[in-house]
């Protein structure tokens, strides 16, 4: 019989759900919005988004992946960006959704690598690092073809690798992230520091816009950003050794505009002998990426 198992995949933005089986099709899907209340209504999206994709389906085993940071030893979630989860017990809640259940816990920028080395641009690939550049900025390593999730979750976070040592303050508390250069909110309102007229709606999707009909203003943030991706990238590399990085989330939809200066960076940065033919690769799973590494933690032992 084909093992199906529960995956989900919280952020920011939005909570996904799927059943997921073991070729990692996505059978069944739900996404709703994270709320921005307090911390039992976040859980109660989490817990009905899984129930919408469940119905009547009893799976062994739930993967699971949360924004960070995660302490995965104490199975507890603390993200940045939900900010009414502190310490939240999320393995311990996951349990609740199926009695008996096994629960797999993991950061979301482990799980986005995972997924990618699994199923999508990393495939073959045994030291890579996946990258998701959106709203913020994030990242997970595999490593001797395996997750490697460090100490305590948060290995490969590569969003808070300082590309300016006088930059902005970012929202982990420290100053001149690649989060605060290359996140789209943030590539938005430098942007804007620089000029750029825009609706107060607009997006990267607005700069990317603008940018392919030549505004001068909105090319410049696509080179600034993208440069500090490539150099937070080699910075990953050197120390990793990887032969590979796979680059998602909504900024990446830009294309050449963030890749050209990325390679560009790698080419001034990543000199060493043993990184000097990194590879650089757009995300093939888009937004599922995360749920099905949630999945491949839960459904795949070799991991």
């Amino acid at each position: 019989m084909t093992r199906t198992v529960l995956a989900i995949d919280i952020g920011g933005t939005k909570i996904a759900a799927g059943l997921v089986d073991e070729a990692g099709t996505v059978l069944a899907e739900a996404v709703v919005p994270t709320p921005t209340g307090d911390a039992e209504q976040t859980w109660q999206a989490v817990a009905d988004c899984a129930r919408q994709v469940l119905g009547d389906t009893s799976v062994e085993a739930i993967g699971a992946c949360c924004a960070g940071p995660v302490d995965i030893g104490a199975g507890t979630v603390s993200p940045i960006n939900i900010t009414c989860w502190r310490e939240f017990p999320l393995r311990a809640r996951l349990r609740e959704l199926a009695t008996g259940a096994t629960v797999e816990l993991a950061g979301d920028g482990v799980c986005m690598a995972l997924g990618e080395h699994w199923l999508g641009a990393g495939q073959g690939s045994e030291f890579m690092l996946g990258m998701v550049v959106s709203t913020g900025v994030g990242g997970g390593l595999v490593l001797g073809g395996r997750p490697y999730p460090g100490r305590t979750g948060n290995a490969g976070h590569i969003g808070h690798v300082i590309v300016e040592d006088d930059g902005w303050p970012c929202t982990c508390g420290g100053r001149g992230c690649v989060e605060t250069v290359a996140s789209g909110p943030n590539m938005v309102r430098w942007a804007r520091t620089q000029g750029w007229q825009a609706p107060d709606h607009a997006d990267a999707a607005h700069l990317a816009a603008a940018a392919n009909h030549g505004d001068k203003i909105a090319l410049a943030t696509f080179q600034r950003g993208g440069r500090a991706v490539g150099m937070a990238i080699a910075a990953t590399a050197v120390v990793c050794d990887l032969e590979l990085a796979v680059i998602g989330g909504g900024v990446s939809k830009a294309g050449d505009l963030l890749f050209d200066p990325v390679r560009e960076a790698l080419a001034d940065h990543a000199r060493l002998s043993y990184v000097d033919q990194l590879r650089i690769a757009p995300a093939a799973l888009a937004k599922n990426a995360g749920m099905i590494g949630a999945a491949a933690m839960a459904l795949r032992a070799d991991i």
